[in-house]
């Protein structure tokens, strides 16, 4: 099989051609990505589900809006955090999740910091990015987290796929900031990543949201 180049920590950005409805005008973080699949979740679909209803003590820490965000369609019964650590960016600022780490990220304890890179309870992603334990006691983090958010559910791709999407022209690939994380305005999050763009993908997020409007 053709090596792939890992897009771990990038954004998949949808075009307005993707006509997938779990994926319109989405940003989606990927999470993990190899050869043997990828993992992500969506940044811009809050719920109106609190995070205090479904895990409370996590909740003083979770970013406005205080609320469960729909990370994608799969697994949907399961909770995810996605928390940004400031200064943690470092030496390993571009390093790519472990091997096999995809298969823990829903796993509770498994997705816990174990080499020392960066805080107990806490595993890098993508520079300043990473995985939260939400088994640990809350108190591990709360004094080094700077943003935190919680994924009902991810996206999920087998072996290739998302490479076909990006050939077909479903996703813009971009690069991912902290803040996009922990946006609290996460409705307009998908004009703001295509807007930042030096290129021509500003010009797209002028695109209407009904072009049959236009």
């Amino acid at each position: 099989m053709t090596e792939v180049s890992s897009l771990t920590g990038r954004l998949l950005v949808a075009t307005p051609a993707l006509a997938d409805p779990n994926f319109d005008r989405a940003v989606v973080l990927l999470l993990d990505h190899d050869e043997e699949g990828s993992l992500g979740v969506v940044l811009n679909r809050p719920t109106p589900v609190g995070v205090a209803d479904i895990l409370q003590p996590w909740a003083e820490l979770a970013g406005e809006p205080g609320v469960v965000f729909q990370g994608g369609p799969v697994s949907l019964d399961s909770a995810l955090g996605v928390a940004v650590v400031p200064g943690e960016a470092g030496e390993h600022a571009g390093a790519p999740a472990a091997d096999g780490d995809a298969a823990d990220v829903t796993d509770g304890a498994d997705g816990a910091d174990t080499d020392g890179d960066g805080p107990l309870g806490w595993r890098r992603v993508h520079g300043a990015i990473g995985l939260v334990d939400l088994e640990a006691p809350p108190e591990l983090l709360s004094a080094e987290l700077g943003s935190l958010r919680i994924f009902a559910g991810y996206a999920g791709w087998g072996p290739g796929q998302l490479e076909e999407e990006l050939v077909e022209g479903a996703w813009y690939v971009v690069e991912s900031e902290p803040g996009d994380v922990s946006s609290p305005s996460p409705e307009h999050l998908w004009r703001a990543v295509l807007r930042r763009q030096r290129n021509e993908l500003a010009m797209v997020a002028t695109y209407p949201d009904d072009p049959s409007l236009n």
